[in-house]
């Protein structure tokens, strides 16, 4: 019973403590801001047809489907062609300063807010990603995806540079960024809530989300800089990594419902049970961007067998090897081959960029840091830095303090730590070593 306590114990103490799977969050913010960013970039010439206010699906029928399901979206704040270029240029920008991690506070919310206005403007387009996409987008908000792989992590460790060099106008200044993005956004959320744009709903609904979002930066601010002790501080990072930690588990647990479903579903159809599933989707026009290879698949009835009743054991076993390192690491790399294969053969390249992103989240982090790895060589080689590199041989210092000094006569006079064999070959303006005040370090900031 004691050991299951502190089993309990430590449990809760990892969950409070720390941001748990700070990698994995990481990558899947990169997948699913990069996959949106593609797809927006792609229909760029198409834009038009599919969210504009002229296209088919017109602003009048939009309007009424959204007053029956109340869903969100702030393309129905006007029918201008002005207001739609705008909303799509940010849900771009958004996607893009989510990618590379620049205010990942801020940029995730306002990427939820681009994903949900297109999508919810029409519901029709889309291939089964755009699902995806719309439930991660919602739970990126509360998570911490920005601790790896950001350039706030790199804002963050120059200021611990800093700080550690005793620069503190560097490592505590003002973020003056910061305070202009959080004023402006407040200054626009202001307009809105007056004008009536958002809808209140339950309890407040979106406005009383938007409203906390944008209070929690200024929560934040006043207690790093106003508040005594650091038991606030602390407060809010035990707060902080709970949200965080809840809704990583959320996203695994969405990734694994959605597999079992579809695995399950599968199950219960004909075509899948009698292994002839696969071959059908391989002759419609609509996913058949390579005829020849198209073809070439389904002309082995073999293969069309393994790989239906393949894929329907594998989405149903999935969530099962969770506790199952080894099997689990194999099962995910079949899931991601299959959806590249996906991508390629069924012309379905944002659907399977979705899933791959979810799938992410399951990835070990020894993997996600080797490849973090390659990738920051991989830029080093592309852009150098220009540093001179250190030579492949290097000879030891003699004038370093832990330098090893085999013949005691060719050591330097003027280290600290030199015996002095002959006093009188000793440099009469050098501090006596053996003397305790000199050896002491000089306090911070002082100069000669």
């Amino acid at each position: 019973m004691n050991g299951f306590a502190l089993s309990v114990s430590r449990g809760i103490a990892r969950v409070t403590d720390t941001a748990l799977g700070p990698y994995q969050t990481a990558v899947i913010r990169i997948g699913f801001a990069a996959t949106w960013l593609l797809f927006l970039l792609r229909e760029i010439p198409h834009r038009q047809e599919m969210y504009g206010p002229d296209g088919p699906w017109s602003w009048d029928l939009a309007q009424g489907l959204i007053a029956e399901n109340h869903a969100f979206t702030i393309l129905m704040w006007s029918d201008s062609q002005l207001w739609f270029e705008i909303v799509y240029a940010l849900a771009v920008l958004s996607s893009a300063l989510l990618l590379v991690g620049w205010r990942t506070r801020t940029m995730s919310v306002l990427f939820m807010i681009g994903v949900l206005s297109l999508q919810n403007r029409n519901v029709f387009m889309g291939d089964g990603g755009d699902n995806v996409i719309h439930l991660m987008a919602m739970y990126l908000v509360f998570t911490r995806c920005g601790q790896v792989w950001s350039l706030d992590a790199r804002r963050a460790r120059l200021a611990r540079e800093a700080r550690a060099r005793g620069d503190l106008s560097r490592a505590e200044g003002p973020d003056r960024a910061g305070l202009a993005l959080w004023a402006v956004l407040g200054l626009v959320l202001a307009a809105a809530t007056g004008a009536g744009k958002i809808d209140g709903g339950w309890m407040g609904g979106w406005l009383t989300i938007f409203w906390g979002l944008w209070a929690v930066p200024a929560l934040w601010w006043v207690v790093g800089r106003r508040a005594r002790g650091a038991e606030p501080r602390i407060l809010l990072d035990v707060v902080a990594n709970i949200v965080h930690n809840a809704a990583l588990l959320t996203i695994m647990a969405e990734a694994c419902l959605i597999y079992a479903t579809a695995g399950w579903y599968k199950i219960q159809g004909s075509r899948w049970q009698d292994g002839t599933a696969v071959y059908y989707p391989l002759h419609l026009d609509s996913f058949s961007p390579w005829p020849a290879l198209s073809d070439l698949l389904s002309a082995h009835g073999t293969i069309v067998l393994l790989v239906t009743y393949g894929t329907v054991a594998v989405q149903v076993a999935f969530p099962f090897t969770l506790f199952n390192r080894r099997v689990k690491n194999v099962l995910l790399a079949a899931m991601m081959t299959e959806h590249a294969v996906i991508a390629v053969v069924l012309g379905l390249p944002f659907f399977s960029l979705a899933m791959i992103a979810a799938d992410a989240v399951f990835l070990p982090t020894s993997f996600l840091r080797r490849l973090g790895g390659w990738a920051t060589r991989a830029r080093g080689r592309r852009f150098p830095s220009g540093v001179r590199k250190l030579p492949r041989q290097r000879v030891p210092d003699p004038h370093a303090l832990d330098a090893p000094v085999p013949d005691p006569q060719a050591r330097d006079p003027h280290a600290l730590d030199a015996p002095v064999p002959d006093p009188q070959a000793r440099d009469p303006h050098a501090p006596d070593p053996r003397t305790p005040e000199t050896a002491e370090d000089p306090p911070v900031g002082f100069t000669a």
